[in-house]
């Protein structure tokens, strides 16, 4: 797996829409919500490429003390190739560079796919957040997942 990770550019609301509706059926983010949401003091993010297509993305946050990843998807055509994994570690060295010693995240309780992925890289749970995600049969809990980073290694 070779995806290309650029920084999320200007205008990129619309077509993050159509991704994350891709990735979250039951509980999609429209455009005028992602616009705000980039529009945040301290938001960035970024999406990967494979060749030409858009394969997944990253929304985060720098809250001054740590950073949160806001969303993280890949869609379904591109899953299981290291993208949801290339865009974490991007988050983590992005989050060490900024000299922040931890980044936080939800995720759903019934996503196994992203709770392991989230684990193998060093995320533990800290908490838990009833019925917070959508599904079509009802809602289900968030766990909270931080992970502590050592600082980046001062260059010289």
């Amino acid at each position: 797996m070779t995806c290309r990770i650029e920084p999320l550019p200007l205008g990129a609301a619309e077509p993050l829409a159509i991704m994350h509706a891709a990735c979250f059926p039951d509980d999609p983010w429209g455009a005028s919500a992602l616009a705000r949401l980039i529009a945040l003091t301290g938001s960035f993010g970024w999406i990967a490429w494979e060749g030409r297509s858009p394969a997944g993305f990253i929304l985060m946050r720098d809250l001054g003390t740590e950073c949160e990843i806001l969303s993280l998807g890949v869609t379904p055509r591109w899953r299981r190739r290291g993208i949801g994994q290339a865009l974490l570690r991007e988050a983590i060295a992005e989050t060490r560079r900024r000299g922040l010693s931890s980044l936080v995240l939800e995720v759903a309780v019934d996503n196994d796919a992203a709770g392991a992925l989230y684990a193998a890289l060093g995320f533990k749970p800290v908490g838990r957040r009833p019925r917070y995600y959508k599904r079509p049969d009802g809602r289900t809990d968030a766990l909270i997942l931080r992970s502590t980073l050592q600082p980046a290694a001062a260059s010289g």
